[in-house]
């Protein structure tokens, strides 16, 4: 099904690399906490009312024409494509990994905006970063963003329930709204790292590292 906004909102969670910790507490978009003070034990992240994706020029959650969205230029250090089939998909991830790769997601419950992060697992600094576009066919926006790296965190809710979430930290944020930057984290693009969660209706291909085996999905 194509994304709704007020799913896609869930996951707008920006935060510092050096914040992505074990026992550090994160808030999800389900609820606005920017006015929430710091913890005594542990600060929340900030949340943002504008997708991470429209920073780099790619609006995901919005009704647009899909010439619009696919024809628009990359961004800078950004390499995109437009699938619209899973073997479409599969080979632009190719092109830019190689054939040894496997696929990974978030897994968040639903109505759970709040989590403990309780391991921090690195992935890689290779990845192709594929989000499903809101159109009624299903598209999906690829792309490979230079000086990024993917983490899969595992996280716990303070009822027990378990999440995974995916997330991607940008070692180049010179080409991010400074506007909104500031409005979440109150620094200047280029200041340093920033990550952000990824939802549940957007996929990470990443290098395979057991070279016997290939495309696993």
């Amino acid at each position: 099904m194509p994304i709704k906004v007020e799913e896609e909102k869930q996951y707008w969670t920006v935060f510092f690399e050096h914040d992505l910790h074990p026992r550090k507490l994160m808030h999800l978009g389900l609820h606005n906490h920017s006015d929430t003070q710091p913890s005594t034990i542990t600060s929340w992240s900030r949340t943002t009312s504008q997708p991470f994706g429209a920073w780099l020029g790619a609006k995901v959650t919005e009704r647009y024409n899909l010439d619009e969205v696919c024809g628009r230029p990359a961004a800078k250090g950004e390499d995109k494509f437009c699938a619209t089939s899973l073997k479409s998909m599969m080979g632009f991830a190719i092109s830019k990994l190689g054939k040894n790769v496997k696929v990974i997601s978030s897994s968040f419950a639903p109505n759970h905006d709040q989590y403990m992060v309780e391991e921090v697992n690195k992935v890689g600094d290779k990845a192709v970063m594929c989000h499903r576009l809101n159109f009624e066919n299903v598209v999906f926006y690829c792309h490979q963003i230079n000086a990024t790296t993917t983490y899969m965190v595992p996280l716990v809710a303070s009822d027990g329930t378990k999440a995974r979430a995916l997330t991607i930290c940008h070692h180049d944020t010179r080409g991010m709204d400074p506007t909104v930057l500031y409005e979440v984290l109150k620094v200047k693009p280029g200041t340093g790292p920033v990550c952000h969660f990824v939802g549940n209706k957007a996929v990470a291909w990443v290098p395979y590292l057991v070279t016997s085996e290939s495309c696993v999905v």
